[in-house]
């Protein structure tokens, strides 16, 4: 009988687990890649959306202001990037935003100033008009809730931790001899039904066209009477505003700028404080606005 000898070979074996172990280790790899890098590169990306959209709000801003100094009916168009896409390979999620003209009536906010004003528009009383706003809303997956409002000419955004205001709206203060002189552009737009939301993730066009202009004055005389005020749903970031802008002649006692929470709803006002009166020069300056193509109407 012939004997058998077995001989076992176990390179091959030795292939097939070093093959299990790259592929492990690959996966160790990704799976730190997307647990711990992934979502530090994907908020940076939607910090740097929103930096783009501040920066679009305040090329809006500046259109308006030329338009409203020109005086001309002159349609422009200002761009506005909505959201930002995945990064490509990866498990990640779009951020959407939502963009809106709030206008005459669809707004809460007022402006209003007592006493009443002379100038060609016709008010008696109180005189108030609305503080109308482009709004827009960020949906992040990553970084932090925000909101952008072009209202009453500044631009301002909200966040979960607080407001603040970004740009200054059209305010000219002049601090002289006897009063204090505040010249005021005050912006108010009127949207077309249809043409004034829209949401997603990629640009969007904002058409605005300067229609006509009413021009007012008054004298805030009376400390306790008289007053400037804003009614807003962003106080904290007028208040921040109003108070930058007056800031030296709240030092020297001449105005208070105060936030008021009570009755709702609530408002930053101005009032004369010292000796000197407040002196108001207001233009309400009516544009057309909508988004995306089309013509403005006036």
């Amino acid at each position: 009988m012939k004997g058998r000898s077995i001989v076992r070979d176990t390179s091959g074996l030795a292939g097939v687990i070093e093959a299990l172990l790259l592929v492990a280790m690959v996966s160790i790899v990704i799976s730190m890649v997307q647990l711990v890098y992934i979502p530090e590169i994907m908020e940076q990306r939607e910090a740097e959306h929103m930096d783009d959209v501040e920066n679009q709000f305040s090329f809006l801003k500046s259109t308006i202001d030329i338009q409203t100094a020109l005086g001309k009916n002159m349609p422009q168009s200002s761009p506005i990037t909505l959201g930002s896409r995945e990064l490509p390979y990866f498990v990640t999620a779009r951020a959407f935003g939502q963009l809106d003209i709030v206008d005459a009536d669809r707004t809460d906010s007022v402006f209003r100033v007592n006493p009443p004003l002379s100038g060609t528009g016709q008010f008696s009383g109180e005189f108030n008009v609305p503080l109308t706003s482009f709004i827009y809303e960020a949906y992040n997956s990553y970084f932090v809730h925000q909101i952008y409002a072009l209202e009453g000419g500044a631009v301002l955004m909200m966040q979960p931790d607080g407001e603040t205001g970004k740009v200054e709206p059209s305010m000219v203060i002049k601090n002289e001899s006897t009063y204090v002189e505040i010249s005021y552009n005050l912006p108010i737009f009127k949207s077309i039904s249809g043409k004034n939301a829209t949401a997603g993730i990629k640009n969007c066009f904002v058409r605005t066209n300067r229609s006509h202009n009413e021009t007012y004055t008054s004298t805030l005389s009376d400390a306790g009477l008289h007053y400037i005020r804003f009614s807003s749903d962003y106080v904290d970031a007028w208040n921040q505003t109003l108070c930058g802008l007056l800031e030296e002649e709240i030092k020297n006692g001449y105005v208070t700028v105060k936030k008021e929470s009570v009755p709702e709803p609530t408002y930053v006002e101005i009032k004369k404080s010292g000796s000197k009166n407040i002196r108001l020069n207001l233009e309400v300056v009516y544009l057309g606005a909508q988004i995306g193509p089309g013509v403005v109407t006036s």
